[in-house]
């Protein structure tokens, strides 16, 4: 049986995921918290883009669970961590090439000698160990193959689709106490409380895709091979993990400081404000680049030292991850705490704030039950809002090598390796294309939620759109 294997990231990762989950019971069983996220569900823009969001965290949460595989020989656990996206995605993983491949390829992107039955040297495009070996002429079948495996995907898809739509209209219908029919007419016109048919669209087209890739990654390299011969799709798809890593571990490490320091300064003003004040005053004065290089030259340092602590490369590229989600973490809470402080300013010089100081109720009681869940909206605004930013800033920071480690699979090292591949002729513009690819639907979709959420949260937003709506009735 495999060997599991805990990683620092994994496990803050599930603190995180049943952080959540305690949070959605704890909004369930409260109006105003309950209210907004309603508005987030009934709009089409909300339940579409979260269907997304839902594949990019099935995908990291898989390739969070490590585990050593057993040995080839079947004796004992073997030496390397893999996850179960490695297992579903072992047909990438390891039909690896020579080198270089285009997109759908049946031969290698460069030319090389190859030897004749007769003995005779001729330089041409060699064939793929893996990609399109099944096909005998590859002149001939190449394009009729690949039009016949992606019909053959489509239709696996469109029938999974009507499958889960016929499913959920009928899981509808028996609760609405109408008939099938009537249920399928309602949502295709729009007309249920939540959008059921926009959703079914956005799984719709993310299962057809799904499937066709599948079935073309079975056979070909669909994203193409990078230097080494890797499958980019592979590369791509492990990649995902890094970026949500990036984007919500770092939220994890800076809201705690944000939100207690922030509420501190505004609620307690005195000498504490004016030392939280200096305190991110001196820390936004420091360029962030800066520090993160520092920051990562040290552990470098640190990691070479002390070589023998870390049993696998996996761990090494593990810390190296943990400690950069800690530096974004330390040098991001104090936009957070500065919005913190304002709104805490204010709501301090409410009646009913001071009311219970009048009454004698202890400073901590009035911040747990009157300021903090008054500034919650604009913690969730900010959390979604800087989601987005630091899945591009692991990239940026990766392209100028002061990001993950380079045997980390994430965006940006794909971009940094990128470079090079675009200065050759012809350009090898696969691996760019697919980062970029994958990183920006990520991050609309992200911004799109955020919107949303902003929409729903805003107190003032709100305010406007039932004024709005009172002077329509």
């Amino acid at each position: 049986m495999p060997e599991p294997v805990l990683l620092w990231t994994d496990l803050l990762l599930f603190v995180l995921v049943g952080g959540a989950i305690w949070f959605g019971v704890y909004a369930s069983r409260r109006e105003h918290l309950r209210a907004p996220w309603r508005q987030v569900v009934r709009s089409r823009i909300g339940i579409s883009t979260l269907t997304i969001l839902a594949f990019y965290i099935i995908v990291g949460l898989l390739d969070s669970v490590h585990f050593h595989p057993r040995a080839e020989d079947g004796n004992g656990q073997s030496g390397e961590v893999v996850s179960l996206l490695d297992e579903i995605l072992s047909p990438l993983r390891e039909r690896q090439e020579k080198t270089y491949s285009a997109p759908l390829a049946t031969h290698l992107f460069s030319k090389e000698n190859i030897t004749q039955p007769d003995g005779s040297m001729v330089r041409d495009y060699p064939r793929l160990a893996h990609g399109g070996a099944h096909l005998q002429d590859p002149a001939t079948e190449h394009g009729r193959d690949l039009l016949l495996t992606s019909l053959w995907g489509l239709f696996e898809g469109l029938l999974l689709s009507l499958a889960i739509a016929a499913l959920l209209i009928w899981r509808l219908a028996r609760g609405h106490g109408t008939g099938f029919g009537e249920m399928a007419r309602r949502v295709a016109g729009g007309r249920c409380e939540i959008p059921w048919g926009a959703f079914l669209v956005t799984l719709s087209i993310l299962l057809i895709l799904i499937a066709v890739a599948a079935e073309l990654s079975l056979k070909y390299h669909l994203l193409g091979t990078d230097k080494v011969g890797e499958d980019v799709l592979y590369q791509s798809l492990k990649s995902i993990r890094t970026g949500l890593m990036i984007g919500t571990l770092t939220t994890l490490v800076m809201l705690p400081a944000a939100i207690l320091l922030g509420i501190m300064a505004g609620y307690f003003r005195g000498w504490a404000d004016d030392v939280i004040q200096y305190l991110y005053t001196t820390l936004n004065s420091i360029p962030g680049v800066l520090l993160i290089a520092a920051a990562i030259l040290m552990l470098q340092i640190h990691m070479s030292n002390h070589a023998d602590e870390y049993a696998t490369v996996a761990e090494r590229a593990d810390l190296r991850l943990l400690f950069l989600c800690l530096i974004l973490g330390v040098t991001s809470w104090t936009g957070l705490c500065r919005l913190l402080r304002g709104e805490s300013i204010k709501l301090r010089e409410l009646d009913y704030v001071q009311a219970a100081q009048a009454f004698g109720v202890g400073h901590f009681q009035i911040i747990l039950r009157h300021i903090l869940p008054n500034v919650i909206h604009i913690v969730l605004i900010t959390v979604v809002l800087d989601f987005s930013g630091l899945v591009l800033a692991e990239a940026v920071l990766s392209y100028v090598n002061i990001g993950v480690d380079p045997t980390t699979n994430s965006w940006g090292n794909m971009i940094n390796s990128a470079r090079l591949e675009m200065a050759r002729e012809p350009i090898v513009w696969w691996s760019l294309s697919a980062a970029f690819l994958f990183m920006f639907t990520l991050v609309l979709a992200a911004n799109l939620f955020s919107d949303v959420v902003r929409d729903a949260f805003d107190p003032r937003l709100r305010g406007e759109k039932l004024a709005a709506q009172g002077e329509a009735v």
